[in-house]
């Protein structure tokens, strides 16, 4: 599991904290906040912000409302958080494809229409087949696809999500042809593999975890300078095939509408990074397999034009760019 607590005071503000002189205490919140994630209940990102939610309220001192709001590869939950009255009360769970949608042109809404309040996770991308398939190792899967290309389905994310930019990123650095399958959410494309629509998927290692520990999915490798603690013995990519590919992982944080006052942000920056520390949250997230990156505003903000710029150039180079 991976732990960087980034300085989370810089930006960690407090709804008990006592106003400075001449300075206007903050009166927020005064009701339920609601918490948008822009995918399928059964996802990563679901489980995070659930997770998250439950941890962060007693911080808060309001109750949080997770909404999934699908559609569109995240696009249609993230417009609506974007587009939503800069008071506080609605929070977007942002993924990566925040940094990647635009590049694709499925969706107007970048970082910048944002305001980040917190990065809480970072995963990477994980290849799973069923247990029954054929291929009992990464070198196999990529032997086949060499010699049948385009038959392999992969069920992804939806068009543009981060595990269909991880596995266009793998095929062209194995040098082979996938199939790819979009859907709204990784839950729903697990759910497909399961029932032998698709015969692999490249989401994170949490989110195949309970059924590859179940014995129903076997995942060939994680695309990772190292293995996942989420799923001890699988090796990566490079210990697996030789590749130095660089597939991209996904990560998941919290952003306000762009206009939000800097007092409400510090103190939904506070609350979610202390309930990023809480020891249920924490042992949530190491059951589950999922990692734990917690930047506050400032390093977040950061983050996000780092990945709009990284994406920035890896798309067009894909030959996924605007057309």
């Amino acid at each position: 599991m991976i732990v960087s607590v980034a300085a989370l005071t810089a930006c960690g503000g407090k709804t008990d904290k006592a106003a400075a002189p001449g300075e206007k205490k903050v009166d927020f919140p005064k009701k339920a906040v609601t918490l948008i994630v822009p995918y399928a209940a059964g996802g990563g990102t679901d489980a995070t912000a659930r997770a998250l939610a439950k941890s962060a309220e007693k911080h808060l001192g309001q109750p949080i409302t997770v909404v999934n709001k699908t559609g569109g590869g995240g696009a249609v939950g993230t417009t609506e958080g974007a587009n939503a009255k800069s008071d506080g009360y609605t929070v977007t769970m942002a993924t990566v494809e925040l940094t990647t949608l635009p590049h694709l042109g499925l969706s107007p809404v970048t970082y910048e229409n944002f305001k980040a309040v917190a990065l809480i996770n970072y995963d990477p991308a994980a290849i799973t087949v069923r247990a029954e398939s054929q291929w009992k190792t990464m070198k196999e899967f990529l032997d086949y696809a060499k010699a049948h290309p385009g038959e392999l389905k992969l069920g992804n994310s939806g068009t543009g999500a981060i595990w269909h930019l991880g596995a266009v990123t793998l095929e062209k650095g194995a040098g082979v042809k996938f199939n790819h399958i979009p859907f709204e959410g990784a839950g729903p494309a697990v759910t497909a593999l399961l029932g032998g629509h698709v015969d692999a998927v490249p989401v994170s290692a949490a989110e195949v975890k309970s059924q590859v520990e179940s014995g129903k999915l076997r995942t060939l490798a994680i695309n990772d300078s190292k293995p996942s603690d989420a799923l001890p013995g699988v090796k990566t990519l490079k210990e697996e095939t030789g590749l130095t590919v660089s597939v991209p992982g996904t990560w998941r944080g919290l952003a306000v509408p762009k206009d939000t006052p800097d007092d409400i942000v510090k103190v939904l920056t506070d609350a979610f990074t202390k309930g990023a520390g809480e020891q249920d949250f924490k042992d949530y997230m190491k059951k589950n397999g999922l990692g734990i990156e917690v930047k506050d505003s400032k390093a977040f903000t950061q983050h996000l034009k780092e990945n709009h710029e990284q994406f920035g150039k890896l798309i067009p180079e894909l030959g996924l760019g605007k057309k």
